[in-house]
């Protein structure tokens, strides 16, 4: 009974993973990707209701403003009418950090804030983390974790019949993505990918792309700080490492940014 099993389990499995095969708009890079953009998004929508839930959102008129109008910006040109787009701010000085959940869910905390210095700024993680949500990196590491924890069974759970069990296994699998709020740490293939993305759409929505350099200067200089103080920037650091090497991509990637995709008349 096993082998007749895994006779028939093992081309399904395949099949599967043939079909989830995806290709990424923005880059052109294949991707494995075991759950619908449906579960996706549903999984988002729950995560970000128990993150709000639990969180203070910031009273400062000013800044939720901002947040709103760089996010609306940048959202027109991410392509997702599909998305419903939310975008809140955390009243929390001591995370540097924000995020994008699947379905255009958005949450900056304060900490973050003193980094970005201007709207310019806030549009370079505006642009990384919706990016990260287009590119479905958080589907991806779900996906990735799939195959690696129980391989066959939790496949055939992904393309078989939706059960309750088969849901809770997804919030599980999703919580171990969101990481309470803030995404566990992606590649550095993400990350890298993210920032392309990112300064594409800050570009298109008509943000400066040099301010990517120099927001992630900012951070590098943050980071020396924090280290002497012994802050919590480490947190920010585990899931956006900031590196020479990023810093170098940008300056690769800018030319063609500005000349393609810069438009500074829409950032009024």
């Amino acid at each position: 009974m096993i082998n007749r099993r895994w006779r028939v389990a093992a081309p399904l499995a395949a099949l599967a993973l043939a079909t989830a095969c995806q290709t990424v708009q923005y880059t052109g890079r294949s991707q494995l990707l075991l759950i619908s953009q449906a579960e996706e998004k549903q999984m988002g929508e729950q995560a970000y209701k128990q993150i709000l839930k639990d969180a203070k959102l910031s009273n400062d008129t000013a800044k939720v403003d901002m947040i709103r109008r760089v996010g609306r910006k940048i959202a027109k040109h991410a392509d997702r009418p599909d998305f419903q787009w939310e975008f809140n701010l955390v009243e929390d000085d001591k995370q540097i950090n924000a995020f994008c959940l699947p379905g255009g869910k958005v949450a900056f905390y304060t900490g973050i804030l003193p980094v970005a210095e201007t709207e310019a700024g806030v549009a370079v993680v505006m642009g990384h983390e919706i990016a990260h949500a287009l590119a479905r990196h958080g589907a991806e590491r779900v996906s990735q974790g799939m195959l690696v924890q129980s391989g066959g069974q939790l496949l055939s759970a992904a393309v078989g019949a939706e059960t309750p069990a088969q849901a809770n296994l997804y919030q599980q699998l999703y919580a171990i993505g969101t990481g309470v709020g803030v995404l566990l740490p992606y590649s550095r293939k993400n990350e890298s990918e993210a920032d392309q993305i990112g300064m594409i759409l800050m570009a298109k929505a008509g943000y400066d792309p040099v301010e990517a350099l120099q927001f992630w200067q900012r951070m590098e200089a943050a980071t020396r700080v924090q280290k002497e103080r012994g802050g919590d920037l480490e947190k920010f650091l585990s899931t956006h490492p900031t590196s020479r090497t990023r810093q170098d991509q940008i300056k690769a990637w800018l030319p063609e940014m500005v000349e393609k995709y810069y438009k500074p008349q829409k950032a009024k």
